[in-house]
């Protein structure tokens, strides 16, 4: 069993760059952490891909491919948008931009309102369960039963670099912004997205077996779709896109139900 392949040193990377990620959020540095994050999917889709490519493909690396996800994909979001709700409690990161600095000083005063960042932890909470029924799951082999980890965390990155683009601006996406993120919208969209991590809900994969456009109507139609809401919304269609994976994948699942019938 060679361990030090190269798909394992690609998924090595992909862990590497959320514990990167994860200190700069600590840091306070949400303007860069979720960078570190797109890198880290980067490197999860090549190490998959060098895998089939080099006939490299192992337990050892389904396992490694796992525990870095659970880092990236996992953990790391939820410390970022933990950094986030930070600022809606009493010291959020005004001491000097200290995260932890604020967040101790926030627990001493026991305000339950500073007990909000936490529910963050609700993402790697249900992103370990995701990642540990993927493993075992033979359905996954073509689709995807469930919301994957990496398209839960790429949502979540839209909200640091959205607060990043607008928090200090004058205008409707200034607005709407710090609407979203305030802890009583912000809980619920986190409980939700992070539920669908385990749901029973099928999901298409952009696995593409051919290229014509039959049978791959709705991975085109998702494709073009995204290069239209990047073109048009740029920032704001990082959440978008992953919204509108889950409304195409739930057409999908409705249509092939009805034709079954």
């Amino acid at each position: 069993m060679k361990m030090f392949n190269i798909p394992n040193l690609f998924t090595a990377a992909n862990m590497l760059c959320g514990v990167l990620a994860i200190i700069l959020a600590l840091a306070g540095r949400i303007d860069i952490a979720p960078f570190l994050i797109f890198l880290g999917a980067i490197l999860d889709f090549f190490d998959g891909f060098l895998a089939r490519l080099l006939k490299q493909q192992g337990e050892l690396g389904k396992q490694l491919d796992s525990l870095a996800d659970m880092i990236t994909f996992g953990l790391a979001p939820g410390i970022i948008m933990f950094v986030i709700m930070l600022n809606f409690t009493e010291y959020g990161t005004n001491h000097s931009g200290n995260v932890l600095f604020g967040l101790f000083h926030g627990l001493a005063e026991y305000n339950f309102n500073n007990l909000f960042p936490f529910s963050a932890l609700i993402i790697p909470f249900f992103s370990m369960f995701r990642l540990a029924k993927f493993n075992i799951d033979t359905r996954q082999s073509e689709s995807f039963i469930g919301l994957p980890t990496p398209a839960n965390t790429i949502f979540f990155m839209a909200f640091p670099l959205l607060l990043v683009q607008y928090g200090d601006t004058i205008g409707w996406e200034h607005d709407l912004i710090m609407w979203i993120i305030q802890p009583m919208i912000l809980i619920p969209i986190i409980v939700v997205m992070s539920v669908l991590l385990v749901s029973e809900l099928p999901l298409f994969a952009l696995k593409f077996k051919h290229f014509k456009w039959q049978g791959n109507e709705i991975r085109y139609i998702f494709l073009i779709s995204c290069g239209l809401l990047i073109a048009f919304l740029w920032t704001w269609s990082i959440a978008i896109i992953v919204l509108l994976y889950l409304l195409l994948s739930f057409i999908q699942h409705i249509l092939r139900k009805k034709s079954n019938v």
